[in-house]
């Protein structure tokens, strides 16, 4: 099975020329994990990009996400073959629900064993969530057993940290993926983080994607420009000291970019 890349290619609010762009870069530079979701209405030209690309599938970490409109009975799977049909593959990578029911109004038990059934029948080789609490995972877990959810997703940036989510999902094993790791570019213009670009030579993007890879955590920012794209794979290469990682652990205060009306009660 093969295991997420650490960096990963955002496509949440692309769609045509952009995301065009954004993949056909990304997949020439090296990238090998697209991030995807059925509510993005991008999972159709993802599959046509990711079979242009001439990239074998095998060497391509595929994540979508599972919205709340499909958590009823009998929904999930249904949902997930037409995701496949439209990414034009027979197995996903990874499999997540997205949101948790919104006010649970499908209970987490009803969409999650659906979601451990997709993962029985070969549909997805990983499955896991998106945006949930630590209570919520504490319910997930007590629904699957441990293991079974092998992922979260969920926004993380020097600018909300999300502390006790990441504790609970290392007591538990459970990988991290940041969404939003740049916080729309908020996190660009912090004098901090520009000083510790300025010191390594390179930008406060960088620094801000490899202060979230030096905790272990996969990233997923999104760009359509090839010195971007190419820019944020350069994180990788980048060492902070413990005491850059200290001081940009400073910049927390809780500063959310994704909170829709219908978001739980965040930790």
């Amino acid at each position: 099975m093969m295991k997420m890349p650490k960096m990963g290619l955002g496509t949440f609010r692309l769609k045509d020329q952009p995301l065009r762009d954004s993949l056909t870069m990304g997949l020439e530079l090296g990238y090998r994990h697209i991030d995807t979701a059925q509510i993005y209405d991008n999972e159709a030209e993802v599959g046509l990009l990711m079979s242009e690309s001439g990239v074998p599938r095998q060497d391509i970490y595929l994540t979508t996400k599972v919205w709340t409109s499909e958590f009823g009975p009998g929904k999930v799977i249904p949902s997930l073959k037409v995701s496949l049909e439209k990414l034009r593959t027979d197995y996903l990578d990874l499999a997540l629900i997205h949101w948790p029911s919104p006010k649970d109004e499908v209970p987490m038990a009803v969409y999650l064993e659906q979601l451990a059934e997709a993962k029985a029948q070969g549909l997805t080789r990983e499955i896991g969530v998106s945006n949930f609490t630590v209570a919520q995972l504490k319910e997930a877990i007590d629904i699957l057993g441990p293991g079974a959810i092998t992922h979260q997703q969920v926004e993380i940036h020097p600018l909300l940290q999300n502390r006790k989510v990441v504790e609970f999902c290392r007591e538990q094993g459970i990988a991290i993926t940041a969404y939003m790791p740049l916080a729309y570019g908020k996190v660009l213009a912090e004098p901090l983080m520009q000083q510790i670009a300025a010191r390594h030579g390179v930008s406060a993007a960088q620094v801000s994607l490899a202060w979230l890879l030096a905790q272990d955590m996969t990233v997923i920012p999104s760009s359509t420009k090839r010195a971007n794209l190419a820019a944020n794979l350069g994180a990788l290469e980048i060492t902070l000291s413990a005491e850059e990682m200290a001081q940009i652990a400073t910049l927390e205060r809780g500063e959310r970019c994704a909170n829709p009306e219908f978001s739980p009660a965040w930790d």
